[in-house]
């Protein structure tokens, strides 16, 4: 009876010890590992951020395909905006989010289809004052400056610069004043990656700085290459520009935005995506559809 007791006990150790283990699929994670950030691609410059359980929605222009008419003297100023549809409805696309951030209040990052949308008393950052106060005229009640930085929701945020066009634009009083001003924003987190987003800027030494102090691992460009008729350059980054960055951050994830859905836009993802590749550097370049959801 008791080699037949052994014998059974050691049947049931080699059962056991065969048996795969799922530990790594329940047992939380070690302090200290990285956790995952997502960023969701809605439209145009549209996209979502979430650390853990704060998201951030970023220059929501939530209106339907052809609402508006197209940017006057700007490239192909005849077609109306936006030129696509929204791949979710509004409702689904402010579901979940706990903060906006506009960078700056131009039609196409800040529509009244976000205003109508959004909820009056959710948290909101602008650039500067002068944006604070027409979003509060619009019935936004908790509207606050990005001053220099500010924490929300275990993520701090950090004003960057740039400039929305180029040198020539800006000498031009009559067009300076319409492009305005407009910011970028660093997003750090503990145990996430820091995460860039230039905002509607070209290349420029603000850009240059934000990536030597925050070293980010994930950029996110407006790269549609906007036009202004009349002018050689772009208002915002293009395909040259997103080669620059994967050489100024040789260990950052590039994700380009802000293409196919706005009239003044002369750079496609179609175009973008031939280009990288020519380029060699389509593994670090990431062009997502409207919609598309990505994991860093």
């Amino acid at each position: 009876m008791k080699l037949r007791t052994l014998q059974l006990a050691l049947s049931i150790a080699c059962a056991v010890a065969a048996t795969p283990s799922f530990a790594d699929s329940t047992t939380p994670k070690a302090p200290g590992a990285p956790h995952k950030l997502d960023l969701q691609q809605v439209r145009n410059a549209t996209v979502k951020i979430t650390f853990g359980d704060t998201t951030f929605l970023i220059d929501p222009m939530l209106a339907k395909k052809g609402a508006y008419p197209g940017f006057e003297n700007t490239y192909r100023s005849n077609l109306r905006n936006p030129l696509v549809d929204l791949t979710q409805s509004p409702e689904k696309v402010i579901a979940g989010v706990d903060a906006v951030i506009v960078t700056h209040t131009h039609l196409d990052h800040w529509d009244d289809a976000a205003q109508k949308a959004l909820p009056k008393d959710i948290p909101l950052f602008a650039q500067h004052e002068a944006d604070a106060q027409l979003i509060r005229s619009q019935g936004f009640k908790n509207v606050r400056v990005l001053t220099d930085e500010a924490e929300f929701g275990g993520v701090k945020i950090t004003k960057t610069g740039g400039q929305h066009g180029t040198d020539e634009m800006y000498a031009v009083p009559a067009l300076a004043k319409p492009l305005g001003e407009a910011m970028g924003v660093v997003f750090q987190a503990p145990g996430y990656k820091t995460l860039y987003l230039a905002g509607d800027t070209i290349w420029r030494n603000e850009v240059d700085q934000a990536i030597n102090q925050y070293r980010p691992e994930v950029i996110v460009l407006n790269a549609g290459k906007a036009k202004m008729a009349g002018f050689e350059g772009s208002i915002i980054m293009g395909e040259d520009d997103v080669l620059r960055a994967s050489k100024a951050a040789k260990n950052a994830h590039i994700v380009a935005v802000h293409m196919d859905a706005i009239n003044h836009m002369s750079l496609t993802r179609e175009e973008l995506r031939a280009y990288v590749k020519k380029q060699g550097i389509e593994g670090r370049v990431d062009i997502p559809e409207d919609g598309a959801s990505l994991e860093f």
